[in-house]
């Protein structure tokens, strides 16, 4: 008769941890790698950003005092004809010049990645041309076209019996010429980022629901756009954050005015404002409450546009 021997349990044993033989200047390197980006941010972007609430608490001369304050440039703020009128500028602009230029870019984007074109790497570059081109001669382009005695778009419009319109000075004409000044720029590099993502997309895909019967209007809606969702997202919060912050091409639409763009500042958007308080007056305390409120606006409208843009949601 044979007895069975119980088993004897067996600690697991853990294997060494790769920390424990690796010398502390190998684990350190990583850190060290990376150092140099955070100290720059440090420097040119956390501590601006965070000195700007401090001086929009005091009234700052750059050669004189500094007096604290309190809220009270905010307030001035709040009751300052000036800021709403670069407030309604500055959303009324990034409007007209988002929407259009994310359409389009979807559109062009959709066009590139299943039309038979001959040469078509040389369309897929040549919509960066603009993205790259200066945006001083962009502005000058612009400004011949949109010009209300030899621009051409009043030479279509004279065709037609329009009388000129003087886009410049008008508060919506100025609006339409940076709006298409930036639409220009930059729908060719948001037309790249969606082609990228549209190459992932299996060709099958496409082949298969037009076999099933589905049209050019439906592989649209149901493959390419889901497809893009992420990118979608992506483009519509980085256009928001450059769209609210346009500074260059109003400056450039009327250099006889620069800060104020135009005798009524009609294309004054809040980053020229707060240029002009902070180094045309030198209202340093009071340029930089502008500057907070921008970044709220800013996070706001992002912050929206993300929830938004996250609800899109492809049809089975």
């Amino acid at each position: 008769m044979t007895t069975a021997l119980a088993p004897v349990p067996v600690e697991p044993v853990e294997p060494p941890s790769r920390s424990a033989g690796t010398p502390l200047r190998e684990r350190l390197a990583p850190y060290a790698y990376i150092a140099p980006f955070f100290a720059l941010f440090a420097v040119f972007g956390l501590f601006p950003f965070l000195f700007t609430f401090y001086v929009a608490l005091f009234d700052w001369n750059p050669i004189g005092e500094h007096t604290f304050i309190g809220a009270d440039n905010f307030t001035r703020m709040l009751d300052d004809p000036r800021f709403w009128n670069a407030a309604r500028n500055t959303v009324s602009i990034w409007f007209l010049s988002t929407v259009p230029q994310l359409f389009l870019a979807l559109l062009l984007a959709h066009l590139l990645n299943h039309a038979r074109l001959r040469f078509a790497l040389f369309f897929r570059m040549s919509v960066l041309v603009p993205y790259v081109t200066s945006v001083a001669a962009t502005a000058i382009v612009f400004a011949q076209l949109f010009d209300r005695d030899f621009g051409l778009l009043n030479w279509l419009l004279g065709l037609v019996g329009v009388d000129p319109v003087d886009f410049v000075q008008t508060t919506w004409g100025s609006h339409v010429v940076i709006a298409a000044m930036v639409t220009w720029r930059w729908f060719g590099y948001t037309t790249l980022l969606y082609l990228a993502s549209l190459q992932a997309v299996p060709r099958d895909v496409y082949e298969s629901a037009a076999i099933d019967g589905a049209g050019g209007w439906q592989r649209f809606r149901h493959i390419t756009v889901p497809a893009l969702r992420p990118v979608i997202i992506f483009t519509v919060i980085t256009s928001t954050i450059g769209g609210l912050q346009i500074f260059t091409e109003p400056l450039l639409v009327s250099p006889g005015t620069s800060l104020t763009c135009g005798a009524v500042r009609q294309c004054q958007t809040l980053t020229l404002l707060l240029y002009e308080l902070g180094f045309g007056r030198y209202e340093f305390g009071y340029g930089s409450a502008v500057g907070v409120a921008l970044f709220v606006m800013v996070v706001v409208v992002a912050a929206v546009n993300y929830v938004l843009s996250s609800r899109i949601r492809a049809d089975r």
